[in-house]
Parts: structure tokens; C-alpha cells; sequence
């Protein structure tokens, strides 16, 4: 009995995948949780299926618990989001999604990888620091934010060959 107990109250861990158009429903609802300005599932499912895209997920049973995803360019890449849903927040999640996308991105033979963040996205700079991206550019009144003000837009930049 207590095997059956500590199996209902263990703590699982989120299986980290490839990402593909399957996903987009979960996907596009996560990101409009996560966002002021969310995709639609149509968006999302056209992203996933360019073959310029690629995107990673983290499932914990059936539930997405969070993704990460970018477009490349020739030798570079953009970040075009990385969400984590509440349930799973705090646990180093987005870091493991992130680390994930990077080695995939440099192993596809990509040298830069580049991504925006509104500046009040404290937790969020955090984990771009640590990972070694660093701010290159600022964009001014980018985001759109309650009241008709607007928060910048920090351009981070990290090199990994």
C-alpha cells in the first residue's frame, strides 16, 4: 500500500520532446495563458509545420507543461517563445527546455541565437543571463502594456558554436 501512496504523491518529472503541428492546440492555449498577445492555434500550427521552425515540448502524463520554440536563418536563430505553465513553474523547467533547444540548435550547425524580452520579465532575464545570453539592443515602447504604456523590448543575444 505505502508503494501504491508514494507512487500517487511522487513527484514526476516532465518528459522533454520535439514539438510538431499535434501540439498546436495545447501549444497556442499555453501561450495565451502565458502572454497578453496570444497565438492562435492556426498561427501556431503554421509555425510548426515550417520547416524553418523548431519547437520542443515538455509533457508531464498527457499535459503539455510547458515548449519552446525558433525560427533559423541561415547559421542563426530566433526565440519566438518559451513558455512554462503555473503548475510547473519553479521547478527549473524553462532552463531544461532552453538548454535542450540549444544543444538542438547548435547541433543543426546554428552559431547565434537571438530572442526579444519585455524588460519587466524579470524571471525570464534571469534565465536568459544564466544562460549566457547577453542584451545587444533595447527596442522602446514594444510591448503594449494596460493603460495605453508600453515596456521595451531587451534584443539578447548568446553565440553557441
Amino acid at each position: 500500500m505505502s508503494g501504491f501512496l508514494g507512487f500517487l504523491f511522487a513527484r514526476r518529472e516532465p518528459v522533454l520532446s520535439d514539438a510538431g503541428a499535434r501540439d498546436a492546440a495545447p501549444i497556442a492555449a499555453l501561450h495565451a495563458a502565458s502572454f497578453r498577445r496570444g497565438w492562435s492555434e492556426e498561427e501556431v500550427e503554421s509555425m510548426l509545420s515550417d520547416h524553418a521552425v523548431i519547437a520542443h515540448r515538455a509533457m508531464l502524463g498527457r499535459a503539455l507543461t510547458g515548449f519552446v520554440m525558433s525560427r533559423s536563418a541561415t547559421d542563426e536563430a530566433e526565440i519566438l517563445s518559451i513558455a512554462v505553465a503555473r503548475r510547473g513553474q519553479g521547478r527549473g523547467l524553462a532552463r531544461q527546455l532552453l538548454t535542450l533547444h540549444l544543444r538542438r540548435l547548435a547541433a543543426l550547425g546554428r552559431r547565434a541565437v537571438f530572442l526579444e524580452v519585455d524588460e519587466h520579465n524579470i524571471p525570464a532575464i534571469r534565465l536568459y543571463q544564466q544562460a549566457g545570453f547577453r542584451e545587444i539592443a533595447r527596442r522602446e515602447n514594444y510591448y503594449p502594456l494596460p493603460g495605453g504604456k508600453t515596456a521595451a523590448a531587451l534584443v539578447l543575444r548568446r553565440d553557441i558554436a
